[in-house]
């Protein structure tokens, strides 16, 4: 794969293109006080937070199955189960992570139902975030009901660390491309009728482990009898390595929206985790040092609160780029490839996006054109980062469809 790192000139306009989006759009995300408090987790009878017995060596081997709690199910799924299953984590070490998956209802046509890895956008870093143990959202229950009305079985995974030990690894490129394979070869271990053929779908941090999986997916299912077909990502989050390396006391030189605050408090979180011998949490004030420990722990309506009206400025003592090699790093730990793909790619982007501003996806777009990658990019001028999820469809239906075949 050829190198993630963009040349300077291109990370200083890039980083123009961002934080003007980021401040000149009328239309704007969420507010805190909009969110609705995260309710306490179901397990559904397998509670793993703090699991500690013994984990398969073999990423992808299943370790546990139960049905889902009804609350936690999907209203148009006919079956739904939570599983564990063995994978590795951010430091390499064989670890422990779950998934929920989904049927369809109905009678599973011959071979079983063709499944979607389902990768979700940003819920937080603390065990109480973990997606299957928590109602999906409105706008995600539509979605995802979507898919399952077209005949399409949904493996949902939580990404390592999350409710299970350790702290997920926030747009951990490496880490969510393990998490997200290994749960659908853990899933054909269920006995449930499902099929070879898969595809991965993601939305905003889920978008950027769908790629990333996307990358990985025909070398790391290699042996399980698992047949991969493509990917639908929208609002990815490309390229922003680049931004959070000029991070510093004198940069943003504007104050961001509480959801932009809240990605770069994860994103330093789970940096920190990953990198210890860089020491990151160096460069920050005591501040900044007492706003990422609540990182590591607040999902997002709760750490999007926290975040409302902060200048990034002040967590930081020292400009980011001050740690030695910190460039590279960011790109080896949270970038998107651009090239290397051996399936076909949609890319989805709203112009209206104020969390994944359009420059991002649209500069991965012409990355992987000009290094001749299989994409297509679709592109929804009236859509914010939410509304451009069911705004795809029309177009990402057919899409599907063609490379499932």
């Amino acid at each position: 794969m050829k190198s993630r790192r963009a040349p300077r000139r291109f990370t200083a306009v890039l980083a123009s293109l961002l934080v003007g989006s980021a401040v000149a759009l009328t239309v704007s995300p969420a507010h805190a006080d909009d969110l609705a408090a995260t309710p306490a987790p179901n397990w559904s009878g397998l509670d793993v937070a703090d699991y500690s017995g013994p984990i398969p060596t073999d990423a992808g081997r299943l370790m546990a199955q139960v049905p889902l709690a009804a609350s936690v199910t999907l209203p148009d799924a006919g079956r739904a189960f939570r599983i564990q299953f063995a994978t590795p984590d951010q430091h390499g070490r064989m670890a422990s992570s779950t998934a929920a998956v989904f049927l369809p209802k109905g009678s599973a046509p011959a071979g079983g139902w063709p499944v979607i890895a389902w990768a979700h956008g940003t819920t937080g870093l603390g065990d109480a975030c973990t997606p299957s143990a928590q109602p999906r959202s409105d706008r995600d229950a539509a979605y995802l009901g979507h898919w399952l009305r077209q005949g399409y079985a949904i493996v949902a995974t939580d990404y390592v660390g999350l409710g299970t030990p350790g702290l997920m690894s926030y747009l951990n490129g490496e880490s969510e491309a393990h998490s997200i394979v290994d749960s659908v070869k853990a899933a054909r271990q269920t006995g449930l009728p499902l099929s070879r053929r898969w595809a991965i779908v993601g939305q905003s941090q889920g978008a950027g482990a769908a790629l990333n999986g996307a990358r990985r997916a025909t070398e790391l299912s290699r042996g399980s009898g698992l047949d991969y077909r493509g990917v639908v990502a929208t609002g990815t989050p490309a390229n922003i390595e680049q931004i959070v390396a000029l991070g510093g006391p004198d940069f943003p030189p504007v104050r961001l929206p509480a959801g932009l605050n809240t990605y770069v408090t994860y994103i330093l979180a789970g940096f920190i985790d990953a990198r210890p011998d860089l020491r990151p949490q160096s460069v920050l004030t005591p501040l900044g040092a007492q706003l990422i420990e609540k990182a590591r722990h607040l999902c997002y309506p709760e750490m999007a609160s926290v975040m409302t009206g902060r200048d990034l400025r002040t967590l930081f003592r020292a400009p980011m780029s001050s740690i030695p090699g910190v460039r590279s790093a960011l790109a080896e730990y949270m970038g998107t490839p651009y090239s290397g793909y051996d399936r076909p790619i949609f890319l989805g982007q709203g112009l209206l996006d104020t969390d994944v501003p359009a420059p991002s996806t649209l500069s991965l777009y012409a990355q992987m054109r000009a290094n001749g990658q299989p994409v297509e990019v679709h592109v929804y001028p009236t859509k914010d980062h939410s509304g451009t999820v069911l705004a795809s469809m029309p177009d990402s239906t057919p899409f599907l469809r063609r490379i499932m075949r």
